[in-house]
């Protein structure tokens, strides 16, 4: 055998060995959770009238593992060694349009540079399937599951990305739309076509019987532009169930069949290169009558038994919990009792985002401790997305027990909230808009871009340098915060640069009912080409919270090991958290939400006082303490060390 030859030999053996290590391993992954699989699978489909099913499901997955590409097995190897790495300090994420950021794939892909600059590693991208023409719910009506919209690019131009994005170590999350199809659907149009399988895959009813007796308990999402929970469809002369929009069809999960085949539309989708799944719509999987039909425990086991799946199938990869949802119900997305550390490994932190906005408006922080103080501690292995903007509405989803606790009264809190923030205040910085108002109950939720809402928009119309200032001041220290606060910063595409509200949705005849675009503005690569050279608005904000993401890889204490610790300063308008760390490197974050300067005492700021000679990482100088007090300018923000 000629040296060509045995080199040649010696790769094919090498290769058919790692291919029987990642087989065995696979096989492994399979004996350890095959019994959490089968116990959620018949929790779910009883065992005496389901077992085929479960048998379809387990010469499912050995199909599915075999799909999978053999770099993005070896990425799932390498991960499992990682461990936790979701809750790394070094992750920093940015979501967005690809359209509106730029133009379609292939313009994101030229754009990496920019989001490297910044310091962004993680990115959300929109949804990027195909979907109806006219209205599709900004791409959650879905079409397929794992092809491109061609508005978009192809999918050679998706795996391109992703593998671009490994070779550079960052990370991408895109949606697994698990709640509903949209009516153009393969299965949908079956559906239609009198297939009584795929009107299976449905909750179609033939009369209003059922549909009534659903809707004397659920809820409308969108009570203006999409009354009531149910479609009749003409071409089965039938009644579809559509809890979001008309155009999109909830899924019936109680047939097995639904999740076999949306499981195997999931691991289509990771296997272009997905980091993480962001489950939409998750807390609506399940489906029951006398209920809201949210939250409900078989929609926690039905997503637990989706996870183990794809941990036995594609072990590297996560799930985001979109759950937008009162806080004692988020917590429950990581899984609790027996499904602890089971269900998702990431959620969004909806009621810091929500809150961070109540202080804002109020000036006060007694609402946000209150939460805070009162919410379950998450299990070690998950992390949170921290967010002040995304490309939803802004809910007020607190519960009304603590804001009655404070002493307020909740109906007349939430009100204020929406005037102060939807320009019903005339004394109000915010330049926001109202979404979903529903007269009935009162309650409405907040579009607007994060500087319009936190003043820039006014100031600079009122060509006022001092409120612009204060503007930027806000901009940065509520980045600051979730920068800082323990899990994934996320920061919508626009905010690094304070971007402004976008009114061309009015336009738009499939975008001007729904005040969410207003916040979904097209990136302003003139603006961002000049940012070395002009010292602006823009400038400031984005080198300044480049500044701050670049502090943030550099300390590991802000890695998210649920350590996070609370201070009370008896100011109601300041808030102050510690990171601590057990050699004694942790950092006290510390601000002010109101538009006057404020004290914290030294003494409450324990061993962060004047004797321990802390220096603010932002700023690189020392702090001052004035007659045993640190004062703390407006919308001021303190990352404080100790150096002695």
């Amino acid at each position: 055998m000629n040296q060509a030859s045995l080199h040649k030999y010696l790769a094919f053996e090498t290769k058919k060995k790692r291919t029987s290590d990642v087989e065995a391993l696979f096989e492994q992954r399979m004996a350890t959770n095959l019994t959490l699989i089968k116990d959620l699978f018949f929790s779910l489909y009883p065992e005496k009238e389901f077992e085929n099913s479960f048998k379809q499901l387990l010469d499912t997955l050995p199909v599915l593992f075999k799909q999978r590409p053999s770099s993005l097995k070896s990425l799932d190897i390498m991960r499992l060694k990682q461990e936790n790495w979701y809750q790394s300090e070094q992750l920093v994420g940015m979501q967005l349009y690809v359209d509106h950021f730029n133009e379609n794939l292939k313009g994101l892909e030229n754009k990496l540079g920019y989001l490297e600059k910044l310091g962004v590693n993680f990115i959300h991208l929109m949804p990027i399937t195909p979907r109806p023409k006219g209205e599709n719910d900004g791409g959650y009506a879905v079409n397929s599951y794992y092809e491109v919209d061609q508005k978009f690019g192809t999918k050679n131009d998706l795996l391109r990305l992703t593998e671009k994005m490994r070779d550079k170590n960052m990370f991408l999350m895109l949606d697994f739309v698990a709640n509903h199809t949209s009516n153009e659907f393969p299965w949908a149009k079956k559906a239609m076509a009198g297939e009584k399988k795929y009107q299976g895959y449905y909750h179609i009813y033939p009369d209003r019987t059922l549909p009534d007796a659903y809707e004397n308990t659920l809820p409308e999402i969108f009570p203006m532009t999409s009354p009531g929970n149910f479609t009749f469809n003409p071409e089965m002369q039938k009644w579809v169930m559509t809890v979001f929009n008309q155009y999109q069809w909830d899924l019936n999960y109680s047939n097995p069949l639904v999740f076999i085949e949306m499981l195997a539309n999931l691991v289509k989708l990771v296997n272009l290169g997905v980091d993480v799944v962001r489950l939409d719509a998750l807390a609506f999987m399940w489906k029951k009558l006398d209920t809201l039909s949210q939250n409900l425990p078989e929609a926690h086991i039905l997503i637990s038994l989706f996870r183990m799946c794809l941990q036995v199938i594609a072990p590297g990869v996560v799930f985001l919990a979109e759950a937008i949802v009162a806080p004692k119900e988020i917590i429950k997305y990581f899984g609790t009792g027996n499904l602890k550390g089971n269900e998702c490994e990431i959620a969004y932190n909806a009621t810091l985002m929500a809150l961070l906005w109540d202080a804002i408006a109020t000036k006060k922080t007694v609402l946000l401790y209150k939460n805070i103080l009162n919410l379950p501690k998450k299990p070690k292995e998950t992390t949170w997305i921290n967010y002040i903007r995304c490309h939803d509405d802004i809910g007020l989803g607190f519960e009304d027990h603590h804001i009655h606790d404070i002493g307020w009264d909740a109906q007349s809190h939430r009100k204020f909230l929406l005037d102060y923030y939807c320009q019903n205040i005339d004394w109000s910085p915010a330049k926001g808009q109202m979404f979903m108002y529903n007269p009935k109950t009162g309650d409405g939720r907040i579009t607007g871009s994060a500087a319009s809402l936190l003043g820039l928009e006014k100031a600079l119309e009122q060509k006022n340098q001092a409120k612009i200032d204060q503007a930027i001041d806000k901009i940065i220290m509520m980045h600051g915060l979730v920068l800082s606060y323990g899990g994934i910063p996320l920061i919508y595409a626009g905010d690094e640069i304070g971007t402004l509200n976008d009114y061309t949705y009015t336009t738009d005849s499939d975008k001007k009912e729904d005040s969410r675009w207003i916040n979904r503005p097209h990136q302003d690569w003139r603006t961002i080409d000049q940012l070395d050279v002009l010292k602006n608005h823009q400038s400031k904000i984005f080198f300044t919270l480049q500044h701050l993401i670049r502090i943030r890889k550099e300390h590991e204490v802000f890695a998210d090991n649920n350590n996070l610790v609370l201070y009370d300063t008896n100011n109601a308008h300041i808030l102050v958290y510690e990171r601590p760390s057990v050699n004694d490197k942790g950092v006290l974050v510390v601000c002010n939400f109101d538009e006057v300067p404020q004290t914290v005492d030294e003494i409450s700021l324990k061993s962060y006082g004047s004797k321990s000679n802390p220096i603010n990482l932002i700023s690189g100088s020392k702090v001052k303490f004035v007659n045993g007090k640190l004062v703390v300018r407006p919308y001021e923000l303190f990352w404080l060390s100790k150096t002695s």
